[in-house]
């Protein structure tokens, strides 16, 4: 495959993660770093991914580490791992946090199914003991956040036995591929 049909697989991989709960590329890990410059990484679910935008949307409870790391320095990485396939996918780029009440927010709230939400009904914030109290409503809405990461760079790399591939490609404001070159892997 050319460089540009690699990151246009890339992304409709991406897509797809977000409607097939099978996909490889279903768990990201996201990768922040907390406000003592320590890096961390979590697995969240991708809900959905644009192409054409460079867009992944992830959703979280606002009551969460990530929420409030994310909101001090936006700079962020995901990474994607497919074992089935032996690929993986590094992107960095930055992560626009989307609170309760946020036309964002409710518009992926209106999307989820009823057992989604009841996950953010109730219970304490994330990390907390399980009998803490409960500072959310019964629906779980007012917990609900979007974190919509953009990507400025992806590092496509391919597994294979004696033919490792790795790519390293950028984009600009609008989504807009930039630069796209093979790099040793």
């Amino acid at each position: 495959m050319s460089l540009p049909e690699l990151d246009e697989a890339a992304w409709i991989d991406l897509e797809l993660a977000g409607t097939d709960p099978n996909s490889g590329f279903r768990y990201v890990n996201l990768c922040t770093v907390d406000p003592d410059g320590h890096p961390q990484a979590r697995l969240v679910v991708l809900r959905s991914a644009n192409g054409q935008k460079r867009t992944i949307e992830i959703h979280t409870d606002t009551r969460s580490d990530k929420w409030r790391e994310i909101g001090a320095n936006p700079s962020v990485t995901l990474l994607a791992f497919d074992p089935a396939r032996g690929q993986q996918l590094r992107l960095r780029g930055t992560a626009e946090r989307h609170g309760p009440g946020s036309p964002v927010a409710a518009d992926a709230w209106d999307r989820l199914s009823p057992w989604t939400r009841s996950t953010y009904a109730g219970g304490p914030p994330t990390g907390e003991r399980s009998d803490a109290a409960n500072a959310g409503d019964e629906s779980g809405k007012v917990v609900f956040g979007v974190i919509v990461f953009r990507a400025s760079e992806l590092d496509w790399f391919q597994l294979e036995r004696g033919a490792n591939r790795r790519a390293l490609f950028s984009y600009g404001s609008r989504g807009e591929l930039r630069d796209a070159r093979e790099i040793n892997p």
